[in-house]
């Protein structure tokens, strides 16, 4: 089983994070779980103890998302932004706005298979060097990595599920 050390993030450019994971699954899998509001709450949910109560997906180029997360006292983060391209199961490029001070990103997600693993490269541009690196000092990596971890358990869990069904 992967885990948090699998995941690797450098900053290519002075705007720019690059963030890459391999998954032990086809790219088709991960594509449906990055993108299906059904499946996102199972696995993007950062620190311990977070839910995701709010997933709400237009999954089309134009289309809005919004996603909102809640901890057990009630506190609540949300995230949203607008779909700008979507080539399945390949590629999604999309805007993305944490909402008061933090600056809208544009996020481009890339997936490649090779021999059944997914490599998935998330990269994240900034409108300015000091905001990826305000960015940075959140630890955003250190939650990327645990719901990147759980996507590896999940997908593992829906590839069995599909093998029960088709059996």
């Amino acid at each position: 089983m992967k885990n948090a050390a699998t995941m690797t993030a450098t900053t290519p450019t002075d705007r720019e994070i690059a963030v890459t994971r391999v998954f032990e699954a086809p790219r088709q899998l991960v594509f449906k779980t990055w993108t299906s509001r059904e499946d996102l709450p199972h696995w993007m949910l950062g620190p311990p103890g977070w839910t995701m109560p709010v997933c709400e997906i237009d999954f089309r180029p134009g289309g809005a998302w919004r996603l909102v997360w809640r901890q057990s006292d009630g506190t609540e983060m949300e995230m949203r932004g607008a779909y700008r391209e979507i080539v399945a199961p390949e590629r999604i490029v999309s805007s993305e706005r944490w909402g008061g001070n933090w600056a809208e990103t544009v996020n481009t997600v890339t997936l490649s298979e090779e021999h059944g693993k997914t490599t998935m490269t998330l990269t994240i541009l900034y409108p300015s060097k000091e905001a990826r690196d305000a960015a940075l000092q959140t630890g955003m990596t250190k939650g990327m990595a645990l719901s990147f971890d759980r996507l590896e358990k999940y997908l593992a869990s829906q590839a069995a599920g599909g093998m029960k069904r088709g059996a």
